[in-house]
């Protein structure tokens, strides 16, 4: 958790608190990471000085869909993808809980665990991960 809390540091979204990590382990290695941020190529929410999604008013887990970033468990997915690492099994360490787009995404890639540290305002993610048996804890301080 330590690992997605730094990673979390690289994140080029604008928003206030919205720094988000995530670390995939499988067999007790590190796999890939991800933070939240723009697609590569693109200027960042950071270099634009703006947040889309504050611009629009709208509200924190509805309409993912509209923001220039990427989440950080799509990144950490796709940076596997790119590079052909399995991660078939895996667990995966968030700073936060995921959305329910990332939830189908980890569901669908194997992963069999998802370790977060703090909550995020999209239900229907609980009952995703319930229904396909993928493990969602919430890190306790102290846990490692």
């Amino acid at each position: 958790m330590k690992m997605a809390n730094l990673v979390s540091e690289w994140s080029s979204c604008h928003r206030q608190g919205r720094s988000i990590g995530a670390v995939i382990v499988k067999d007790k290695r590190v796999m890939t990471t991800g933070y939240n941020g723009a697609p590569a190529g693109m200027l960042t929410c950071k270099e634009r000085g703006i947040c889309l999604r504050d611009q629009l008013n709208i509200e924190s887990g509805t309409r993912a869909e509209v923001c220039y970033a990427i989440h950080a468990e799509q990144n950490a997915i796709v940076q596997a993808a790119k590079l052909g690492i399995n991660i078939d099994g895996a667990t995966l360490y968030c700073t936060h809980q995921p959305c329910s787009i990332c939830a189908k995404m980890i569901i669908n890639v194997g992963i069999k665990r998802v370790v977060y540290e703090q909550g995020y305002p999209d239900p229907f993610t609980l009952e995703l991960f319930e229904q396909t048996g993928v493990v969602l804890e919430r890190f306790e301080p102290g846990e490692g």
